[in-house]
């Protein structure tokens, strides 16, 4: 035979509360002494009280949950990222809806209207889907990471800062052409400072550089199959040269080196490679692969931070809206493995 669940009128009678007590003791407990919340508490413990979230929900209009969009997972950045994110639950007890985006704009919109129905209390960005100015306009706390965001708080990473770091190394290994492998990066999305750090960098130090930005697909066998034919470009037109290649995150990086493996059994010293995010991937792959470190557990967490702070205002009988987005931004970590000298 099933328990009988333990309800209010339970717990009041019991302890002779009325049920006007017991109620503020699990919305507003602040409201009631010291002495009576812990003869409740007891009283919980004796007779076996499990919370019923759900009514919790309906009662005051807060779901706990926070959505989160991505992009795709079979980029190992955002896979990263979104572990980092979820592991934050034991800090801030949220609980997450997350949707993959990678057909256009209409289905990301019906992906945050279904997030909406779930009464979300705040909401996590990183497809470039959507406008900023779009987002802000639901009216929740939104907190983008390394996308466009004029109109909603964001966390970056210092992309200039880390490419410089990584062309500045495969300069000073003496490379007689450096390239830049990526997606064709709006000029609006931080990622872009990666693009021109590398090719301002070049000009100043007067290094021959190549910028490829032809990386394209809506997944990961396309675009190994762009990264193949880039590949066999380089290979082309660069023979005999000393090439440096600074790829625009560590899931490129792993498949340009497979591709080299494949044809050579080895690195030969005619490659050096870098890689950008410092994603499990990086040290993973056949070789460990040098790269730009994002620091994603601190982004992560400060993304939480950020958020949660927006979501507990927005909680208050009074609550202050942001004067303007806050945007923060963390440094970069060039970390040196075995794919360069």
């Amino acid at each position: 035979m099933a328990k009988k669940q333990v309800t209010f009128a339970d717990i009041a009678e019991y302890t002779h509360f009325s049920k006007t007590t017991i109620s503020r003791y699990f919305n507003h407990p602040d409201s009631l002494t010291l002495e009576n919340q812990e003869k409740i508490s007891q009283a919980l413990d004796t007779l076996g009280y499990k919370k019923n979230k759900l009514a919790k929900v309906l009662a005051n209009g807060k779901s706990e949950f926070i959505g989160i969009i991505v992009p795709n997972l079979y980029l190992h950045y955002y896979s990263e990222m979104l572990t980092q994110l979820l592991s934050s639950y034991s800090n801030y007890h949220y609980k997450f809806l997350v949707f993959s985006s990678e057909h256009g704009a209409e289905e990301e919109q019906q992906y945050i209207e279904e997030l909406l129905s779930y009464q979300i209390e705040g909401l996590i960005v990183l497809s470039h889907t959507l406008s900023s100015q779009k987002l802000a306009s639901y009216q929740i706390p939104v907190i983008a990471i390394e996308r466009e965001a004029e109109y909603i708080s964001s966390i970056t990473t210092d992309n200039y800062m880390g490419s410089l770091q990584a062309t500045s190394l495969l300069i000073r290994d003496k490379c007689d052409i450096l390239i830049h492998i990526n997606v064709n990066v709006e000029k609006t999305v931080p990622a872009y400072d990666r693009i021109r750090a590398f090719e301002e960098t070049c000009k100043e130090y007067q290094v021959p550089y190549d910028i490829d930005l032809s990386v394209s697909g809506n997944s990961y066998q396309e675009i190994l199959n762009v990264i193949r034919h880039i590949f066999t470009r380089i290979e082309e037109k660069y023979p005999n040269q000393k090439k440096g290649i600074f790829l625009a995150n560590d899931t490129y990086a792993n498949m340009f080196l497979n591709l080299i493996f494949q044809k050579y059994g080895k690195l030969p010293p005619t490659y050096e490679i870098i890689g950008f995010d410092n994603s499990p991937i990086a040290s993973e792959s056949i070789l460990p692969i040098t790269t730009v470190g994002q620091q994603i557990d601190v982004i992560a967490q400060t993304a939480m931070e950020l958020l949660v702070q927006q979501m507990e205002e927005q909680k208050k009988r009074a609550p202050k809206p942001l004067e303007k987005p806050i945007h923060k931004q963390i440094t970069p970590v060039l970390i040196r493995r075995n794919t360069t000298s």
